[in-house]
């Protein structure tokens, strides 16, 4: 009885683990755009930018890597708006 209860278990985490990665966060870049006026000038970021950092942090790498956005994204003012927002900047 005690193995199939385990055998039970470790299939519902693995199951819960599935749909987690069904959850997970599409790479959209266009989802910074609430950002565009904190990273091109010294406002502050507002509340939708840091949503939306926070979302898209998963993507940040990705976007790195990318040399179209690398020039958006690569900025002394981007990592500030990350730290105003609580999102530490990746090291990829």
């Amino acid at each position: 009885m005690k193995a199939t209860h385990i055998v039970l278990c470790t299939l519902l985490v693995l199951l819960l683990a599935e749909v987690q990665l069904s959850l997970a966060v599409t790479c959209s870049p266009v989802q910074l755009s609430p950002c565009v006026s904190a990273i091109t000038s010294s406002s502050a970021p507002s509340n939708l930018c840091c949503s939306k950092i926070k979302e898209q942090k998963p993507c940040l790498c990705q976007y790195l890597q990318n040399p179209n956005l690398k020039k958006f994204v690569n900025t002394p003012n981007a990592r500030r708006v990350a730290s105003t927002c609580g999102t530490p900047f990746p090291n990829c």
